[in-house]
């Protein structure tokens, strides 16, 4: 549907995408909200939790912009899991790259990969 909406030109990307945050949150019913890693540095995801928020008369926490680009309690769980999986890399090919990313991790610790 999506591309449909795309290829007919009935809706811009930045429209499908704002369309996405808005409606992605209107079914949710919790008590507490928390916005970590890249996506919690998108200032209008937040104004739009907030306000979700206090309409279900829930608490929203956001981390300070600093806490929001690499997700190091994601990267280490990562690591924690493939290593208790039995992968593990010996140090001298063991590397270091900046922004990569956790979706890109090959994952071998969970039988639906």
């Amino acid at each position: 549907m999506a591309a449909k909406l795309l290829t007919s030109g009935e809706c811009t990307p930045e429209d499908l995408c704002f369309s996405l945050q808005k409606e992605q949150w209107l079914t949710v019913d919790l008590a507490r909200f928390l916005i970590v890693g890249g996506v919690g540095c998108n200032k209008r995801l937040q104004e739009m939790m907030g306000v979700m928020a206090k309409e279900r008369g829930a608490k929203l926490y956001a981390t300070d912009e600093r806490f929001c680009i690499d997700n190091g309690a994601m990267i280490a769980q990562a690591g924690w899991e493939m290593f208790r999986s039995g992968c593990v890399t010996p140090l001298e090919e063991t590397t270091c790259t900046q922004r990569y990313r956790t979706d890109e991790v090959e994952v071998t610790w969970r039988s639906d990969s």
